[in-house]
């Protein structure tokens, strides 16, 4: 079920978060499997998956990142075990911040370190600030325009989630 129909609600990158918290507490007095223990099993069950569909939707819909999965999964924009190829220029970019961690590794170094951090926290400034252009774009954008939107979110996407590896290692190397 998806999960913007079922709190009815458009989908969007953007939503009222409030607004998803009042439903979320809306449909958890509605679908409370206690209120139903009087009547059928099978009744019990529906209000349980309700109640189960309910509490997932609103961990997806309350989270910036998981919303952002989701609606390109819906959209068949991000798919379990897909192998995205990310752009040459990206991979250029980011062998030189590899190598620093390689040299990092071998021979710790507090100012290679720094260096290394800012270079990727400008490069992630860079991802959230067209991230939040294309979401806004697509939240405001027509039915045609949606595709290439999320196109563009992939790509950003998938560049977010190789810079998280790459900055997981960086603390790594911060925490030694």
């Amino acid at each position: 079920m998806n999960y913007y129909e079922f709190y009815g609600i458009p989908e969007s990158f953007n939503v009222d978060e409030s607004g998803v918290k009042r439903k979320f507490y809306e449909l958890s007095k509605t679908y409370h499997p206690d209120f139903y223990i009087n009547h059928t099993e099978e009744k019990q069950q529906e209000i349980l998956e309700l109640s189960t569909i309910n509490n997932k939707a609103y961990q997806v819909l309350s989270n910036p990142v998981k919303r952002l999965e989701y609606i390109l999964k819906i959209h068949g924009h991000a798919l379990e075990g897909e192998k995205y190829q990310l752009p040459q220029e990206f991979l250029m970019e980011m062998m030189e911040v590899n190598e620093a961690l390689m040299e990092l590794e071998f021979e710790p170094d507090a100012v290679v370190l720094e260096n290394t951090s800012k270079q990727i926290a400008v490069i992630e400034e860079g991802i959230l600030s067209e991230l939040d252009a294309f979401t806004r774009a697509f939240d405001e954008g027509k039915e045609g325009e949606k595709e290439n939107f999320l196109l563009k979110i992939k790509d950003l996407y998938y560049r977010q989630k190789y810079l998280l590896r790459i900055r997981e290692s960086l603390n790594k190397f911060a925490t030694r």
